[in-house]
């Protein structure tokens, strides 16, 4: 098979592990690849991946060999591939906008941003960048609170041919004006924020799935997340969350019994905690009733290295998103989107996206689609998107 080429835009944490784990993978057989969901998707390897043009706006980043920037901090996510070969990549300058939050100056430079004395590019600068490195499809990574910059490089992704991944929650495959717009160019897209492999907001939906199937009604949840990436840094400005809370928060009232009332559900980041790094802890608490209206509680702490949680899921909705290159399919793909994201245009059950994405994969998804749920979330309504 040929190879992936994709562009990135965020060379931090989750590009770091992505990146690793395409030369880990590439160097182990089916047998010891342990971590995946798909070894083989639709003849594709995680090793079929190839980055070939990566943005960033830190000036220890800019104008390094991606391979290498992967490492530079403020990146401080497990390095379990560390000997990687140069890959004759520079890290371009990115879009400065609203992807550095203003709060991050106040905190040592190992820990946050150092921006580059370095031009930004303007969209025929980067759309060049995009069609000389032959990239198919484009990888968001920017902070949380990006609505700018995600814009401006969705736009790019538009104008240089190139497919879009959108793994943070600025709504773009969600939003019904983006997707047809990606439609009409005859490019797919996949979105919004990026679920983890086996993560905080997965978690929580599984266990409220559980609870509608086995009849216990949730009165009362909540979701607290600490983390002590550059991540969690950025978003201790609060004014960023909107999107960020809007999409976990959607994430599972989607699979719930009925809609809690906004004082009962509270899902989101919590704090900022440096000597955690890339360890992401989530505490998460249910209470409802279940059988005579006795109540229960059930209280769960998670702890899990953030990126490669990420990661896991990404290396998927790359493959995903190649084989609708190849196969012609354009607009949003609604099967990937709702297994992989939390924020999708569409919402499903987990178990319903589990064997949509499964037969987009095998290629059946245009014959079974009569068969699936109507394209409505479990709240009664299809979830629509801020702008």
């Amino acid at each position: 098979m040929n190879k992936i080429k994709i562009a990135i835009v965020g060379v931090g944490n989750c590009a770091s592990s992505l990146i690793q784990g395409i030369y880990y993978y590439r160097q182990r057989n089916q047998p010891d690849a342990v971590g995946l969901m798909h070894w083989d998707l639709g003849g594709y390897r995680p090793g079929d991946i190839e980055v070939v043009a990566a943005f960033d706006v830190d000036e220890r980043k800019v104008g390094v060999d991606v391979n290498q920037a992967i490492f530079a901090k403020p990146n401080c996510t497990t390095v379990f591939c560390a000997d990687l070969p140069d890959s004759g990549v520079k890290v371009s300058m990115g879009q400065v906008s609203d992807g550095v939050a203003e709060h991050m100056q106040n905190y040592r430079d190992d820990r946050t941003f150092m921006v580059a004395d370095a031009a930004e590019p303007d969209h025929d600068k980067v759309v060049e960048l995009l069609h000389n490195s032959g990239a198919e499809m484009l990888l968001n990574y920017l902070p949380v609170g990006s609505e700018q910059a995600t814009r401006f490089y969705a736009e790019c992704a538009l104008q240089a041919g190139a497919g879009f991944i959108n793994a943070i929650p600025v709504f773009i495959a969600s939003d019904p004006d983006w997707a047809a717009r990606f439609e009409q160019r005859g490019l797919p897209i996949i979105g919004d924020d990026i679920k983890a492999q086996l993560g905080a907001t997965i978690t929580h939906r599984t266990l409220t799935d559980l609870f509608k199937k086995r009849g216990v009604r949730v009165e009362r949840t909540y979701q607290l997340n600490t983390g002590g990436n550059t991540d969690f840094l950025n978003m201790l400005n609060r004014s960023r969350l909107e999107s960020k809370k809007e999409s976990k928060t959607e994430a599972v009232q989607s699979v719930s019994e009925r809609r809690l009332e906004d004082d009962n559900i509270h899902v989101g980041p919590s704090d900022y905690v440096p000597w955690q790094n890339d360890n992401k802890v989530c505490f998460l608490r249910m209470e409802g009733k279940l059988f005579g209206d006795v109540p229960m509680e059930l209280e769960l702490r998670l702890s899990v290295e953030d990126s490669p949680n990420s990661a896991g899921v990404s290396i998927d909705a790359i493959r995903c998103c190649k084989l609708a290159l190849d196969r012609g399919q354009v607009g949003v793909l609604h099967p990937p989107s709702a297994y992989f994201c939390k924020h999708p245009s569409r919402q499903y059950t987990d178990d319903d996206a589990f064997r949509m994405v499964e037969a987009f994969i095998d290629g059946t998804w245009g014959e079974k689609l009569s068969e699936m749920p109507d394209n409505r979330s479990r709240t009664g309504k299809p979830v629509a998107a801020k702008s």
